[in-house]
């Protein structure tokens, strides 16, 4: 496997820990439908939560955050909604953003909540 890809993996697996030890539940974790995919989706107080992981070996580019385009959040909208429909979810629906950071053999981890809204096409 790829480094970058057992980098993503890693950020996939600490943001999931994190999210649990904040007392969200796992409901998938990268889901695919054709090609439709989501980094992971949780819940908590009745909202289903799309959560787009991000990790990077350091911030001289940018933070990871900044990584989520136009184009990227249209792709998690529409992926977020297939699993709605798939799923037949009635609850409230939210986007956010899990920013890793390796340096130095340290993670730094950050939730961002609501990190964006779906655009209005």
């Amino acid at each position: 496997m790829a480094k970058h890809n057992i980098l993503g993996h890693k950020g996939e697996d600490l943001a999931a820990e994190y999210l649990k030890r904040h007392g969200y539940t796992i409901q998938d974790r990268d889901w695919h439908c054709g090609h439709k995919d989501l980094d992971l989706v949780v819940t908590k107080d009745n909202t289903v939560v799309f959560v787009e992981v991000k990790t990077r070996t350091g911030t001289e580019w940018g933070d990871p955050q900044d990584f989520v385009t136009d184009r990227k959040i249209r792709r998690i909208v529409n992926s977020a909604d297939a699993y709605i429909r798939y799923n037949q979810l009635d609850m409230d629906v939210r986007f956010d953003i899990v920013s890793i950071v390796a340096e130095g053999g340290e993670f730094k981890v950050e939730h961002i909540e609501q990190a964006f809204f779906p655009p209005v096409e």
